[in-house]
């Protein structure tokens, strides 16, 4: 077996006989960098004495035992599931309990909630919110199962009313953003919503794919793109609903 040395630093020791040095990442750092995480992430999560194994880690399927961020026993998961947000089997247990599931589905107020949110997000709010009345105190989602860890996600922009939500995706300055990995987990949060009775409409800009009917392909956000996501809510709840919440005037009434 030929000994590799990665360009990201990790692989086999460049002083042994035989190398051989490949001009990129390994595996594992390019899995890290699609998904938009880190590595430091990742050993702030690995229980304390798998930190160095982990820190030269290259397999993406290298299974290790995990902590739980709410305090629960630690759990074996692969790397790739990790990053993906298989969380703790009583995390997991948990959502689908009686009692939360009798909460899946509602749009509540996350105090504290910290997210990134671009300027093109605050301009699709404000588009959106002189189109239809939007709900200015609920920033989360209850739902049926864990997502990174959690029962609960949160959306861009929610529409309680309809139980709709708004996502708007870009590939970003990195042109990575919302492809491969991070595609995938954007499905399953689209899943984890319509499970609990919700709806996602995405904006899919600057040469992004369409991820199925919810979708509305764009260059990027216009205010013909917010009437089109008026429109489809129209679509999915019927203009009764839509109407009701319409702000007299706008150009989508």
């Amino acid at each position: 077996m030929v000994a590799v040395r990665f360009h990201c630093g990790h692989g086999a020791d460049p002083g042994d006989p035989g190398v051989l040095a490949l001009r990129r990442a390994c595996p594992l750092c390019m899995l890290v960098a699609e998904t938009q995480r880190s590595r430091a992430e990742l050993l702030r999560k690995v229980a304390p004495p798998m930190r160095g194994r982990l820190a030269v880690e290259t397999r993406i399927g290298a299974e290790y035992l995990w902590q739980c961020p709410r305090g629960h026993d630690r759990y074996p998961a692969t790397v790739s599931d990790v990053l993906t947000g298989t969380g703790c089997a009583k995390c997991r247990a948990n959502a689908a309990a009686p009692a939360a599931l009798r909460e899946a589905g509602l749009a509540f107020m996350k105090p504290g909630l910290k997210t990134r949110t671009s300027m093109t997000e605050q301009r699709l709010r404000t588009m959106l919110g002189e189109r239809i009345r939007l709900h200015h105190r609920v920033n989360a989602v209850h739902i049926a199962r864990t997502f990174f860890g959690r029962s609960e996600v949160w959306p861009d922009v929610l529409v309680p009313q309809l139980r709709i939500a708004v996502e708007y995706d870009d590939p970003g300055r990195s042109r990575r953003a919302h492809l491969g990995m991070k595609e995938a987990s954007d499905l399953e949060k689209d899943e984890a919503l319509a499970e609990v009775g919700w709806e996602v409409i995405r904006i899919r800009a600057g040469g992004l794919d369409s991820l199925g009917s919810n979708s509305i392909v764009c260059r990027t956000l216009t205010e013909p793109v917010v009437d089109a996501v008026v429109e489809r809510m129209r679509a999915l709840r019927g203009d009764a609903a839509v109407d009701a919440i319409s702000i007299a005037g706008s150009a989508a009434s």
